[in-house]
């Protein structure tokens, strides 16, 4: 037990664990990395894009200049549009102009006026997917994408979130991630967190879905080497449709 007490801080122990992160700042399982290329890979200039639950932009504090730049997609496009219910989206730097959306209420778009949304972990705080899932069709031009990363609903994050009530989560949040500030911890319902969710909610009579799971980096297990590697090694055994990591990339027909 005192060997899996034993910690150090998460940059370490991600070092140690994966070594290629020396070339470049990230490992060959980054999810973020991963989740922005194929994002980028659908972008065109002349598109509109929407970021849903764009928040304050607390990518465009990343560290990695790769993954930071990544993730920016203003000005790469046309033109970027955020939406939150939070207020602090009208500060956030990466986009071109921002709203503040209501539950229930249309979104600030007009008919088929968008291009792509992109929705980085902000599915699983989701409480009314019927209202999201109407309202991106709606806004969505034909062939356009929705490209979200959110937890799975039924892997190694998603389960052992969904035990803790939400009123626990910043004190558990501070035990495992320290790294993370309080001010980016939401509520959590996943609600629209897994491939049953999916199908339900976009239609694949409406929506081709090309979405898949997978495992990234144990960040959400602290900075305990020993239980790093343990989660490492429980992955080889879960079913690729477990994967931690739900990446949702769904084109309206």
């Amino acid at each position: 037990m005192k060997g899996l007490l034993k910690t150090m801080s998460v940059a370490d122990v991600r070092a140690r664990l994966y070594p290629e992160v020396a070339a470049g700042g990230f490992s060959h399982v980054d999810g973020k990395v991963g989740f922005y290329q194929r994002v980028n890979a659908l972008l065109l200039p002349h598109m509109t894009v929407v970021d849903f639950g764009a928040g304050r932009g607390q990518s465009s504090e990343d560290p990695v200049i790769y993954r930071r730049e990544l993730s920016l997609l203003r000005g790469k496009v046309k033109n970027v549009v955020g939406l939150d219910v939070d207020d602090v989206v009208l500060s956030n730097p990466q986009v071109d102009e921002a709203h503040v959306v209501h539950q229930g209420s249309p979104l600030p778009l007009a008919d088929q006026s968008v291009d792509l949304v992109v929705s980085d972990y902000a599915f699983e705080h989701i409480t009314d997917p019927e209202w999201v899932s109407g309202e991106l069709h709606r806004v969505l031009t034909p062939g356009g994408w929705i490209c979200a990363r959110t937890p799975n609903k039924w892997g190694s994050i998603g389960i052992p979130a969904r035990l803790v009530p939400n009123r626990f989560h910043n004190a558990v949040l501070r035990l495992v991630q320290p790294e993370k500030q309080q001010r980016d911890t939401f509520p959590t319902a996943y609600r629209l967190n897994s491939f049953s969710a999916l199908a339900r909610y976009f239609p694949p009579t409406q929506f081709l879905h090309a979405n898949y799971a997978m495992e990234s980096e144990p960040a959400y297990f602290g900075s305990s080497e020993t239980l790093w590697r343990i989660v490492i090694a429980s992955y080889r055994l879960t079913p690729r449709r477990l994967g931690s990591t739900l990446y949702v990339f769904l084109r309206k027909l």
